[in-house]
């Protein structure tokens, strides 16, 4: 059964597929990674997902740019800085150039207590 929200469109994907590259979810199990950017919406706010037993809570979904990344927002996807997280993503996605104007949707969460 899909969850609706009205605030935010249908969702293009389960959110348990949010968080799903073993270094990512062991960087979410750790506190460091409290942001998941996809082309989709995949939870709404309030929504909980698993990571191997533990919960977490999206808190925020918003609709941004590449372009409007900062380093702050590369740490908390996880990485170290903007630059490894462009070169990441181009990498996975064959045929990606980065592109500023390009629209996501941020998945902010956190794990609960």
């Amino acid at each position: 059964m899909t969850q609706e929200h009205p605030d935010y469109p249908e969702k293009t994907c389960e959110i348990d597929r949010l968080v799903t590259h073993d270094r990512l979810v062991e960087s979410a199990l750790a506190g460091k990674k409290t942001q998941q950017r996809r082309n989709g919406v995949y939870g709404y706010p309030g929504e909980t997902f698993e990571l191997k037993g533990e919960t977490f809570v999206i808190t925020a979904l918003e609709r941004r740019t590449l372009g409007d990344m900062t380093q702050q927002d590369a740490e908390q996807e996880g990485f170290p800085s903007l630059e490894v997280y462009k070169q990441l993503i181009i990498s996975m996605h064959k045929g990606m150039e980065w592109n500023e104007s390009h629209k996501v949707w941020v998945h902010s969460f956190e794990k609960q207590s």
